[in-house]
């Protein structure tokens, strides 16, 4: 280990070193890490030399990280290690709330830095970079009082406990300004609802915010806000489950939900029946681009609120982050790089299906073809792809917009969703006269899908002919990899797992993991989702057998003679691989 770095990085009591050789060292740790990725030879010397050309003179460890060239836990401990500090997980630590006092938020934000413990005198405080001699200067002048204590911590999870501590602060001080309001003006309706297209600084406007923007710095999907006979219960979506995170006291629910309808453009007076409405949102102090529906519901102890949250300024996945197994990967690319035919992916609301097609979509979107979308609502914004969204209040709907869209040389369509037998019709005889036609649709699984179409009005010959594949999804939680443990199953288990007999008796050497639960997944064992999958390529025997409108079974047993897997068994395999539980698997699958 070097002895030469500065004595204000491995103590803190000394000034720190201003010498222009101790300020060079600014970038000698990340060149270090870009060294060490390099001698692996398990990223393309190109890609290293990107990212030390995109870094500039900016930080080439957080430029690693940005190009997932290094992992920002990896990063933070070798720079721990180089400069002779401690290593601090944050989310296990949980920082003291004295110690976050001493420090003035605006300070942290610019520094990347967050206080944890304080004992007497001493004040440990993590840093994102202690090589970053500026940032320790100010925090030294900020906490005067104190003698400083360095730990490191990766800079993604300091600046998101920073800003969850910002904002927490700010909505307990609207919370505490509404109640003194109340008490001034105890008529629920007198709320300060300052300009209808943003927001303004009223105390109950910020509470409302602090809602929204926490619910998307949490990648939350959906907003409860639940009337209950006591309060206002706030719950998020997150992986597809909901979670509460917040009480509001009764008092506030009439200004809270209010507030939310003057957003969204809905009539405040109405209160007896359910509205509909959208607030687009640039979210500047979440960094995202929101596009939030609105529905209200009138319930026995009040108004409920359910908001929707589309993030705009998300980028549409690839094929390979969804989860595909390299077969059906290899084979989705061939179908959706066909010039016509029908690709369907098929599953409950919330499976994920929109996703799989801007995955296919951005897999095979270049100059040369011409793409057009009909999506309510638009998801993902692609560069190159005409996308509209449908607005059935100006007559607007999937069927009258794909017949627009049929008039403008499209070689690709994609239907956000297939929701009536005219759609539908549509939809298939498009891919019939030239025109790869992506879209979704509401069945259990794959086979289901053709049956469905039938249903809706689709003539079996049509069905048969149009359709290219199937592909049936769901989505799993994934676990936690930081807390998630190993384990080797019963053969009880096994069995109950759909693992043949012969197998389960020999179980010696299979394991599985199972959730524990840590502050870095919110004690649930999980973070993040992964897709569970099953892929029905349209065979000349399964053409016959939709064309003479065979039952859902029949076209199911002759799937899996050509190869198809059922849902169960792809998510099996993702168990197998240590990606979700059976628990998870069982409930999105077989629930």
């Amino acid at each position: 280990m070097d002895e030469s770095a500065p004595t204000s990085l491995r103590g803190i009591s000394p000034r720190a070193d201003t010498r222009p050789e101790a300020q060079g060292q600014v970038n000698e740790l990340a060149e270090l890490v870009a060294d060490l990725i390099e001698a692996t030879g398990l990223v393309a010397p190109d890609r290293l030399a990107a990212a030390r050309g995109r870094a500039g003179r900016g930080s080439l460890a957080q430029a690693l990280v940005d190009d997932g060239l290094a992992d920002g836990e990896g990063v933070a401990r070798v720079l721990a290690e180089r400069y002779r500090l401690p290593y601090v997980d944050l989310l296990l630590e949980q920082p003291s709330p004295a110690a976050i006092e001493q420090i003035p938020i605006p300070v942290l934000e610019r520094t990347a830095a967050l206080p944890y413990r304080l004992d007497g005198n001493r004040l440990w405080v993590a840093v994102a970079d202690p090589a970053d001699i500026g940032a320790v200067d100010e925090l030294r002048l900020a906490a005067a009082r104190f003698q400083l204590e360095l730990a490191v911590a990766p800079r993604d999870d300091i600046l998101g406990e920073v800003t969850r501590i910002a904002r927490a602060s700010a909505a307990l001080g609207a919370r505490a300004a509404v109640d003194v309001e109340q008490i001034a003006a105890p008529d629920d309706d007198a709320v300060d609802l300052e300009a209808e297209d943003g927001f303004s600084d009223g105390p109950l406007v910020r509470l409302v915010n602090s809602v929204i923007f926490q619910a998307a710095e949490d990648g939350a999907s959906d907003i409860h806000v639940e009337a209950q006979e006591d309060c206002l219960l706030v719950r998020y979506r997150i992986d597809g489950v909901l979670q509460e995170v917040q009480r509001i006291p009764k008092r506030l629910a009439n200004g809270v939900t209010t507030r939310l309808k003057v957003l969204a453009k809905l009539d405040i007076a109405e209160r007896r029946r359910p509205q509909d409405g959208r607030i687009s949102l640039n979210a500047a102090a979440a960094g995202r681009m929101l596009d939030i529906r609105v529905a209200t519901l009138p319930t026995v102890e009040g108004e409920s609120v359910v908001m929707r949250l589309l993030d705009k300024s998300r980028r549409a996945p690839t094929l390979e982050e969804l989860g595909l197994s390299e077969d059906m990967r290899t084979q989705l690319r061939e179908i959706v790089s066909r010039p016509t035919g029908a690709m369907i992916v098929t599953g409950p609301t919330g499976s994920g299906k929109s996703t799989t097609l801007y995955a296919a979509l951005t897999e095979i979107n270049r100059p040369e073809i011409n793409i057009i979308t009909v999506e309510d609502p638009v998801e993902y914004r692609l560069t190159g792809v005409n996308q509209m969204q449908i607005n059935s209040r100006a007559g607007l709907t999937f069927a009258t917009a794909l017949r627009s869209i049929l008039r403008s040389d499209p070689d690709v369509v994609m239907v956000g969703e297939i929701r009536d037998g005219e759609t539908a019709k549509i939809s298939i005889e498009a891919a019939l006269t030239g025109h790869n036609v992506l879209s979704t649709l509401h069945t259990n699984d794959a086979p289901g899908a053709l049956t469905r179409l039938n249903e809706m009005g689709v003539e079996p010959f049509l069905t048969g002919s149009a359709v290219s594949a199937v592909l049936a999804q769901r989505l799993a939680r994934k676990l936690c990899t930081h807390c998630c443990e190993l384990y080797s199953p019963s053969v009880d288990e096994l069995l109950r797992a759909r693992v043949s007999p012969d197998v389960a008796a020999m179980n010696d050497g299979i394991t599985f993991y199972r959730k524990v639960g840590c502050p870095r997944c919110n004690q649930t064992g999980y973070r993040g989702r992964i897709g569970i999958f099953q892929m029905l390529i349209m065979t000349e025997e399964i053409e016959t057998l939709a064309v003479t409108r065979a039952s859902r079974d029949e076209i199911e047993r002759a799937a899996m003679r050509g190869g198809m897997r059922t849902l169960w068994d792809d998510g099996l395999a993702k168990v197998a691989a240590g990606l979700t539980s059976i628990e998870e698997l069982t409930r999105v699958v077989l629930n």
